[in-house]
Formats: C-alpha cells, sequence, structure tokens
C-alpha cells in the first residue's frame, strides 16, 4: 500500500494540473469571446434614419450639410432626409416624435404654446440667417424704412409711387403664420405682428416666395440670405444693406439664429450629425458659401426675448 502511495499523489496532481489548464482555456476562450464583442461593438459603424423638418430658412444648408455627411465612410449607414414646412411645423412635428430634428427659426419658447413641450427641446444653434425685404426688380426702389415696410405689409400703401418707385400696385407675397421666417420679419423688421390683407399671396416656401417676386410685376416679400441673387431687387432697410458685416455689428438688426431642435438629448447618429453641422468644414465652407453666417463670427448676441447683448 505505502509504495504504491507515490504513484496515486502522482495521479491526483497530474488530474489537478489538467483540471487547472482546463478552466484556465475555459476562461480565456470566455474573455476572447468577451473582448471580440467588446471590440466589435466599438467597431460597428453609426448607423440610423434622421429626419429633419421645417425652416425652409435653414433647409438648404441642412440639406446639403446632410448629403456630405452620408459621403463619409464612417456614416455611410446614416440616412438624413429634409423637408420644409416652416419652423412651426418642425417644432410641432420633433415635439410630437415625428421628427427626429425640428429645423427652426425662432426659439422654441417663441412658436410652442405649450411651456412644458418647449421646455422638452433640446437647442443646437448651428448658425444665423439674416432676412432681407426683397422686391421685384422693376418696382423702382432700393430702399425702404420700417414704417414704410410696415404699411405696404398692413395694406395701408399699395402703390410703388407712394414710396418713390413706380406707379404700380404693390404685391405682398407673404409667409404663413408658422413661418420662423415670417416671425423672425415681424419682430425685427417691422416691430409688430400684421394681418394677412386681402390679395396677398401666401406661400409656405421660401423658394417659392422668391419665385413669385422675381416674376410677378409690383410683388414685395423676404428672404434669407441664402435664397438672393440678381433675379431680385435687395432692398435696404433704414438705409442699411443686409450683408454678413451688418449683421455681425449689430448694424442690421433683421436676423436670426438657426436651431436644430431635439427632443430630449439626441441619440448616437443624431449627435454626430449635429457636431458635422458644427466642424470647420460645415462652418466654415458650406455655411458662408450659402449665405448664412457662423455663430462664431457674431459680435452681438440674441436671447429669446428679442434682446441684443455684446
Amino acid at each position: 500500500m505505502f509504495k504504491k502511495l507515490p504513484f496515486i499523489l502522482m495521479t491526483l496532481t497530474f488530474v489537478l494540473v489538467l483540471a487547472a489548464c482546463g478552466s484556465k482555456n475555459d476562461a480565456g476562450t470566455e474573455g476572447a469571446a468577451s473582448n471580440g464583442s467588446g471590440s466589435g461593438e466599438a467597431a460597428a459603424e453609426l448607423s440610423g434614419n434622421i429626419l429633419a423638418v421645417g425652416s425652409t430658412a435653414l433647409q438648404p444648408l441642412v440639406e446639403q450639410a446632410g448629403q456630405k455627411f452620408m459621403a463619409v465612410d464612417e456614416y455611410k449607414n446614416v440616412t438624413v432626409q429634409v423637408q420644409g414646412g416652416g419652423s412651426g411645423t418642425g417644432l410641432t412635428q420633433v415635439s410630437d416624435g415625428q421628427a427626429t430634428i425640428g429645423n427652426s427659426d425662432v426659439f422654441a419658447e417663441e412658436k410652442l404654446e405649450d411651456e412644458a413641450k418647449a421646455k422638452e427641446l433640446v437647442d443646437h444653434q448651428v448658425a444665423v440667417v439674416a432676412i432681407a425685404p426683397v422686391s421685384n426688380k422693376d418696382a423702382g426702389v432700393d430702399d425702404l424704412t420700417k414704417q414704410q415696410l410696415i404699411d405696404i405689409f398692413s395694406g395701408k400703401i399699395t402703390n410703388w409711387k407712394d414710396v418713390g418707385g413706380a406707379d404700380q400696385a404693390i404685391v405682398i407675397v407673404n409667409r404663413p403664420s408658422s413661418s420662423g421666417t415670417r416671425a423672425t420679419f415681424e419682430n425685427f423688421a417691422l416691430g409688430t405682428k400684421v394681418e394677412d390683407i386681402q390679395g396677398s399671396i401666401q406661400e409656405d416656401s421660401s423658394g417659392t416666395v422668391k419665385k413669385l417676386v422675381s416674376e410677378t410685376p409690383g410683388a414685395i416679400g423676404y428672404l434669407a440670405l441664402s435664397y438672393l441673387d440678381d433675379s431680385l431687387q435687395v432692398l435696404k432697410y433704414e438705409g442699411v444693406e443686409a450683408t454678413v458685416e451688418n449683421v455681425e455689428a449689430g448694424t442690421y438688426p433683421v436676423w436670426a439664429y438657426q436651431h436644430m431642435y431635439t427632443k430630449g438629448e439626441p441619440d448616437a447618429a443624431t449627435k454626430a450629425f449635429l457636431d458635422y453641422m458644427l466642424s470647420d468644414e460645415i462652418q466654415q465652407n458650406d455655411v458662408t458659401e450659402l449665405g448664412y453666417i457662423p455663430v462664431s463670427g457674431m459680435k452681438v448676441k440674441r436671447d429669446a426675448a428679442g434682446n441684443l447683448t455684446q
């Protein structure tokens, strides 16, 4: 029996060593599987569908940036769709969960009647837009005062000759009440809301407003700088041109932030797109190329109440 003891001890030791090795291999296999899964998650590409709805003043920038974003290999599985409809529509749809992003020319608390819903939205300011009054080129006017604009859009002045222009009836091309561009124009150009007058034309697209004003004799409207070209007469406001320099300096007052609102904090794909909107590539190229102004260039700031600060 004692002679067999060393053999038994050796056998037990061998069994224990095998068990330990097996346990170690299992742990190693589990660890490798775990590490493989983790690295797979880290390397996984972003994916998702982003629907941005709202401001037609902001629409050209978001569309162009969206196309460039989707062309980046890292974001090839993310789809960005952009629709207009006006700031009010954008804010309502993002609040109701029908859109991922609500594009707006105005602060949410200015447009949404439900204060609680406005507070649910997170503001991402991506640019500044200036709004300029524009007319058909044959109207014969290149400058209007605040009071003249009020009188025209309220129907008190109905002929261009009464403001120094041609003897031609004025045709107002306005935006609907849901439009953030209209709200910006009324707030900072007119200083008051005006009712739609009989005979005026109402369009919910900045592109359509541009076409109508350029083609309709006697027409007047207002557009973001991103829509301006030689087909229109861009009107000075109180003698001041709607230029980037004048907006940045605070001498031209008809401007607003371009907001991209999300309901709560954005998901990973949406955050990546919003970060891309604020990247140097978009801010230093697309923003300025399309007639917008980078927020970083502003020498003045404006709060939700419309107050300017340095």
